[in-house]
């Protein structure tokens, strides 16, 4: 019998019942057999999967306007230690952005003239990663499109400040203007 991950009904209740909206990026280990089966909708600009009244999944190569800030989105990232998962249940191909999300993310940076306050990312720029794993050659050495468009963002894109997670630490990069983020909460 294979099990596959799903939150629960009564979690995202949870979250739907608060006063608050619940807003997320996909990482690289969900269930995007679940989470693609959601409707698409816009919100503040940019589609979402509405999972609940309140809660939504942005998506990627967004771009939302909320409280007048703009926020850019990308998730996903390459599971270094998919060798060891089972596809459709611990691991899913769709992990890393498509073309055709690369492509409209450019699109919408382009309408906002590549200047936004915001970037939301799951995975850091390959150029920050390895400076940060430059003694792990494990984490060095493997290529990863995401991170690769994320350094051409990096370059490339106006920001005041750029959120990260996927590498499980709290750590401010103020050479790249960006917070990796994994215990940590930070008022905007």
């Amino acid at each position: 019998m294979r099990a596959i991950l799903v939150v629960s009904d009564s979690v995202l209740d949870f979250h739907n019942d608060r006063n608050y909206t619940t807003l997320f990026v996909r990482g690289n280990h969900e269930n995007y057999d679940a989470l693609y089966s959601y409707p698409v909708r816009e919100w503040n600009g940019g589609k979402v999967h509405k999972i609940r009244e309140n809660v939504f999944h942005l998506m990627n190569g967004q771009i939302f306007t909320i409280e007048g800030l703009r926020f850019f989105i990308m998730g996903g990232a390459t599971s270094v230690d998919k060798v060891f998962r089972e596809e459709g249940v611990s691991w899913w191909h769709q992990e890393e952005p498509d073309e055709a999300e690369l492509k409209e993310a450019f699109d919408n940076l382009g309408k906002v003239g590549n200047k936004v306050n915001y970037i939301i990312t799951h995975t850091l720029p390959e150029k920050v990663r390895k400076s940060i794993y430059e003694v792990y050659s494990d984490y060095v050495d493997y290529q990863s499109p995401v991170e690769h468009f994320l350094d051409l963002i990096m370059e490339n894109v106006e920001y005041d400040k750029w959120f990260a997670g996927h590498i499980h630490f709290d750590r401010e990069f103020p050479e790249y203007k960006m917070r990796v983020l994994y215990n940590g909460v930070v008022k905007i």
